[in-house]
């Protein structure tokens, strides 16, 4: 039985080659919530190509987020409370808590997060080489 590859692992970022890498395991959040996207930002010269990821948080605020990066991961947390009791007619947008964590390869680190519409964008960067 042959074994795929790694490359489609969404929780491995940013390894030497990514699809060359071999991820270590990773408990995913199996509902799939909050929903998220990866995409590759293409270097300009004076930039290094970097990565994004992109999770959709609606009806969170900056305050209720919280994005760490420990141990070669990036752990993404979100925790909501609902000021008022409501009555609603269909519920459909989430007001719950979440985790998601996603491991980073020893040469990347997060730049920054920034919050707008609804979704959390976290850049990662390659970490500048160390002088010798």
């Amino acid at each position: 039985m042959s074994r795929g590859s790694n490359s489609h692992s969404p929780f491995v970022l940013g390894f030497g080659a990514i699809e060359r890498s071999f991820p270590r395991s990773v408990r995913p959040n199996s509902d799939g919530y909050p929903p998220y996207n990866i995409e590759r930002v293409p270097g300009d010269g004076a930039a290094p190509a970097r990565l994004r990821v992109i999770i959709a948080v609606a009806g969170f605020t900056a305050d209720q987020l919280e994005v760490v990066e420990q141990q070669e991961q990036i752990v993404i947390r979100g925790r909501q409370t609902e000021e008022r009791e409501r009555s609603h007619l269909h519920r459909g947008i989430a007001t719950r808590q979440f985790q998601r964590v996603f491991l980073l390869g020893e040469a990347m680190q997060v730049a920054h997060a920034s919050l707008d519409r609804g979704l959390l964008s976290v850049e990662l960067t390659p970490r500048a080489s160390k002088p010798d």
